[in-house]
């Protein structure tokens, strides 16, 4: 579990193909006191360090992570958000994230606000998937608080700091992002969805 809240933001040093796989060397702040088997959110989506040389290391995507996420679509110098799993002693100070990204979705516009940033975003709302008015979501691994939601879209409001510590600021018009929608309101939609179909 992870709480949205970024820890730092990690450079990808070296990307290899490994048959449908994708493994990814990453430089993060913290690389030398990781340890093999822990979970990391690298812009949201929970992965397992496989490996550590030096100041990097290295997890796996597979095929299925790949299609569910914009992880394919990362370069070899990108910057990604990243998170280690929460311990339970610790203050929650954004929501509650498994590291399950749910779809994902594209940033329509970014309008500058002497200083803040609204970034707003469209998805597919096949999927079922929802957002409500000041309720929860997570983008890129960043728990933040919705506004303006409506059928397949919704905004956002980055503060000053959340724009220079997260890889926000690399974002642009028609950037994929990848979102985990809230698990209360995920549990809520599915429940009505069955009262209905009864």
């Amino acid at each position: 579990m992870f709480t949205g809240i970024v820890e730092a933001t990690g450079l990808v040093r070296r990307i290899e193909v490994d048959q449908s796989n994708l493994k990814f060397f990453i430089k993060a702040p913290f690389s030398k006191e990781l340890k093999i088997d822990q979970s990391i959110a690298h812009n949201g989506i929970c992965l397992t360090v496989d490996g550590i040389e030096e100041s990097l290391y290295s997890v796996t995507a597979i095929e299925e992570t790949l299609l569910k996420t914009n992880l394919r679509g990362i370069k070899v110098g990108d910057t990604i958000n990243l998170e280690r799993s929460m311990m339970l002693n610790d203050r929650l100070d954004g929501h509650l994230v498994q590291g399950h990204i749910d779809q994902t979705a594209i940033c329509i516009e970014i309008i500058g606000q002497e200083g803040s940033h609204i970034f707003t975003f469209n998805y597919d709302a096949t999927k079922g998937n929802v957002t409500i008015e000041k309720g929860s979501v997570c983008i890129n691994g960043v728990s933040l608080t919705v506004i303006n939601s409506r059928n397949g879209a919704f905004s956002v409001a980055i503060i000053p700091f959340t724009f220079e510590h997260t890889n926000f600021k690399k974002l642009e018009k028609g950037s994929v992002v990848n979102i985990e929608f809230d698990v209360i309101g995920k549990y809520v939609a599915r429940y009505l969805q069955q009262l209905i179909k009864k």
